[in-house]
């Protein structure tokens, strides 16, 4: 099963308008308050360090690039053409790779794991905006990846957020603006109910290690000029 159409070409849609420049996207904040952080819950996890590393959402790539600094081998997998293109640009030197790629089709989950092994995944952000019909997919793609060696690190936003984000999007002035474009390409943050999730673990056969909640920085501001910060939740998994 792969990810729908109308998903799918909501991405394209939203990541050929986007800017080019780093933070001009909502939850493209610097690797410092995001990548950074979360590599410090993963480490202590990973059990084979060695493996090829894959940001699975990569999207434009900025998080990919930090965690190519850190590892051997990177590969940012996304299912947007117009996002890999991005990342690409941004990455002259080709720290990383970058694969245009469906985890929640089975098929690519299995042909990506037969070329590189079992992996660590970096994986923010991505479930909760799936299509419903899409997210068990994802979550047994992620355990294919991960196979009998390999570490996950989710983060995703909490049930909580997703309310945080329809408040700011119905204020006075309409939405931020730069969340009007996820909004107007169809793309609707924070549907995941926090009690869904262990069921799409378990069918997976994952098990978390460790979990723990951390808010989510954006890239972008109240109007006091604060950072708007989203409750998430984050786990580090592995295969049962």
């Amino acid at each position: 099963m792969s990810v729908t159409t109308r998903y799918r070409e909501a991405w394209e849609g939203f990541w050929r308008e986007a800017p080019t420049e780093q933070g001009a996207v909502l939850w493209d904040a610097e690797p410092s308050l995001t990548a950074k952080v979360h590599l410090a819950l993963l480490e202590p996890f990973l059990g084979a360090p060695g493996l090829p590393l894959v940001d699975l959402g990569c999207g434009n790539g900025t998080q990919t690039r930090f965690l190519a600094d850190r590892y051997p081998r990177v590969v940012g997998a996304d299912l947007s053409a117009a996002a890999l293109d991005h990342a690409r640009l941004a990455d002259p030197a080709g720290q990383a790779s970058y694969r245009l790629f469906d985890a929640a089709e089975k098929a690519e989950a299995e042909m990506l794991h037969a070329e590189l092994g079992d992996v660590n995944v970096y994986m923010r952000g991505v479930l909760h905006q799936c299509e419903a019909d899409d997210r068990q997919a994802l979550v047994d793609g992620l355990a294919t990846l991960v196979g009998d060696r390999g570490r996950a690190f989710v983060v995703e936003l909490a049930e909580e957020a997703g309310a945080l984000l329809r408040g700011l999007a119905q204020g006075p002035g309409g939405p931020p603006a730069k969340l009007a474009p996820v909004l107007r390409h169809g793309i609707a943050p924070g549907e995941v109910a926090d009690a869904a999730v262990p069921g799409y673990l378990r069918t997976a056969g994952l098990v978390v290690l460790a979990s723990g909640e951390l808010p989510l920085a954006t890239t972008e501001c109240r109007a006091d000029g604060s950072r708007i910060e989203l409750p998430s939740r984050w786990m580090v998994l592995r295969r049962g």
